[in-house]
């Protein structure tokens, strides 16, 4: 079998859209002859670095967003729920003080296994049972939940606060911006030695044909059980 090809995805679990492409590329990261590399981001650093604007701006995009992660949802089979408040959970609350907490993760794990589970915890809070994920507590819970002791949880809501956190959750972002990217997911295929962005759940059909791979649909026979 040939090498590997590298496929980053760079991810906030405030984005909806982007616990749709997460699941998706944890599914067929043993499908597809891959190297999966998650790329916990800020999505506030992103959108303002590209000048781009929330959608909860637009009244239409807005209630169109609402029907359209009911369908997705449902066809993805991942459990995504609106908050009752979406504009205030994305963009008023935010994402940095458990972004922050996810780069810690990552930084004291040994793969990315951990890092998969809290941040899927995370995006259930949020997008699933509608609960903060922006204070200590929150945090605690959602890690505790993907299996982590207290005593872990508050060496890394201690590192979370860190410079070098902070710094390496500015630096991944930073990246995102490098790529061209908007928002959130980013997901970069490295073929050839040359980086090939992708906006969106949208786009797998055409990322795979990229890298030379078959779309399965969003639930190949090889993934795991549903969420």
């Amino acid at each position: 079998m040939s090498s590997k090809k590298v496929v980053e995805l760079f991810f906030d679990v405030v984005s909806p859209y982007t616990w749709l492409a997460f699941e998706v590329m944890c599914r067929y990261r043993n499908v597809w002859n891959i190297e999966l590399k998650l790329r916990p981001g800020f999505l506030g650093g992103v959108m303002q670095g590209s000048g781009n604007k929330p959608p909860g701006l637009v009244p239409n995009k807005f209630l169109y967003m609402t029907k359209d992660m009911e369908r997705l949802a449902q066809y993805f089979e991942v459990p995504l729920k609106a908050p009752s408040n979406p504009f205030e959970a994305m963009f008023e609350k935010g994402s940095l003080s458990a972004m922050r907490f996810v780069v810690a993760v990552q930084g004291q794990a040994k793969d990315d296994k951990q890092v998969e589970l809290v941040s899927r915890e995370l995006w259930r809070r949020i997008w699933s049972q509608d609960k903060d994920i922006t204070t200590p507590e929150s945090l605690s819970e959602a890690a505790m939940k993907a299996g982590m002791s207290a005593s872990e949880v508050g060496e890394l809501l201690r590192l979370s606060s860190t410079k070098e956190i902070k710094d390496k959750l500015k630096s991944t972002t930073q990246e995102a911006l490098d790529h061209g990217a908007f928002g959130f997911p980013l997901i970069v295929c490295h073929v050839d030695g040359k980086p090939e962005p992708f906006f969106g759940s949208d786009r797998f059909e055409l990322m795979a044909h990229c890298i030379g791979e078959k779309w399965l649909g969003p639930q190949p026979k090889q993934s795991p059980a549903k969420l």
